[in-house]
């Protein structure tokens, strides 16, 4: 029983040292040497070492893919092949069992293609040495059998187990990713939204601050307004929590009027067109979320305007002030920073595109299009990486 807090390990592939016991079927060849049954033993001694050193050597090589595919790995059992046929040929008997040995280092280098045709052509070989010497105990056939099932049941388990472990590497890769893609929502969807929630809890205490003395009413709007975005925060942060967070364009414009009216910017904003389809709203609910926050921070603007068009096909999203324009803000951030290049690349990812920059008659403007019926972002999460 494995121990408490920790996993049980899981057996792996064979390693080479499980291939050599099968050197135990040349026992009868080292048999016959002992025994003095054959002839020239020093020819039979060296051979009999010089196969077991090749059979050693290349079992090693064929359990790492980068020796095993070397010509090397080919020239040691291209060696090990006119020693098989040098020892069968020359005593028979016993020795005809270093054909099955000779197709499982086959097995153990060779694959793919190349693999079928080597074995049956060893295993025709076999029963020809077989049928040509006469003085093995058993059938002719046996040997051939032998010899292929050898080199193919290696073969395939060895095969078999570097696919498991690929593919346990596999899932081990893909869990990584998958954790690290949660964690880039999670801190993604965190970051947006608290940077949007503050930047509009600070215009707000700003506006009550400047309200208090002058009209106690409107500074108390301002308080319960401020009260409003904290708790809808709350829900926010625990639906970015647990994944489920939709964004609206119709939502986020609602509170694009709210945030610009508290920090004294005029909202306009224009809809023509059919409904859109949850995606491209979504995606479309992050652009103006992502502008209002760079208007509100960094702009200096007294008008915000929101304008959206859709046909059957396209949508298009243009967010314009009359700012100061990019760069112009002393001592702040530069609009159009990581927040709209990673909506630039979510955008892409559906069909669509974003512009930003200098607009047409001042300040900056925003400009996303999407197809109405675009696609949900390949990892599932719309939500860029906000600006600064």
């Amino acid at each position: 029983m494995a121990r408490a807090g920790k996993r049980p390990r899981r057996p792996g592939p064979p390693g080479p040292y499980a291939l050599l016991p099968w050197l135990l079927m040349g026992l009868g060849a080292f048999s016959n040497l002992w025994q003095g049954e054959t002839s020239n033993p020093w020819v039979g001694g060296l051979g009999l070492l010089a196969f077991n050193s090749l059979y050693i050597s290349v079992v090693f090589r064929g359990f790492d893919r980068r020796r095993r595919n070397s010509p090397t790995s080919y020239a040691l059992l291209a060696a090990m092949a006119v020693i098989t046929f040098g020892l069968a040929i020359g005593y028979g008997g016993s020795w005809l069992l270093f054909f099955p040995l000779l197709s499982l280092a086959c097995g153990t280098i060779l694959r793919g293609r190349q693999l079928g045709p080597a074995l049956v052509l060893l295993a025709a070989c076999a029963v020809a040495v077989a049928v040509w010497r006469g003085d093995h105990v058993s059938e002719p056939w046996t040997i051939g059998y032998g010899t292929f099932l050898s080199g193919a049941v290696t073969a395939a388990i060895l095969t078999l187990s570097e696919t498991v472990m690929e593919l346990r590497a596999t899932r081990q890769e893909l869990a990584r990713s998958a954790v690290e893609k949660e964690r880039l929502r999670f801190s993604r969807d965190l970051h947006d939204l608290l940077g949007h929630t503050l930047s509009v809890i600070v215009i707000k205490s700003e506006a009550a601050r400047r309200l208090a003395p002058l009209d106690i009413d409107a500074a108390l709007a301002q308080v319960t307004d401020i009260e409003s975005v904290g708790r809808q925060a709350l829900t926010e942060i625990r639906e970015a929590v647990t994944g489920y967070r939709e964004g609206s364009l119709a939502t986020e414009l609602d509170r694009a009027r709210s945030a610009l009216t508290a920090a004294g910017i005029e909202p306009v904003v224009r809809r023509s067109g059919p409904p859109l389809t949850p995606q491209t709203d979504a995606l479309l609910g992050w652009v103006a979320r992502e502008a209002v926050t760079n208007v509100v921070r960094h702009s200096g603007a007294t008008r915000c305007v929101f304008v959206v068009d859709s046909t059957p096909e396209r949508v298009r999203l243009t967010v314009t002030d009359d700012g100061r324009g990019p760069g112009e803000a002393l001592g702040t951030p530069p609009v159009g920073g990581t927040g709209l290049k990673g909506l630039t690349e979510r955008l892409a990812a559906a069909g669509g595109s974003l512009e930003s920059g200098p607009g047409a008659h001042g300040g900056f403007a925003v400009a996303a299009e999407l197809p109405v019926d675009a696609p949900s972002a390949p990892d599932g999460d719309p939500c860029p990486t906000p600006s600064p």
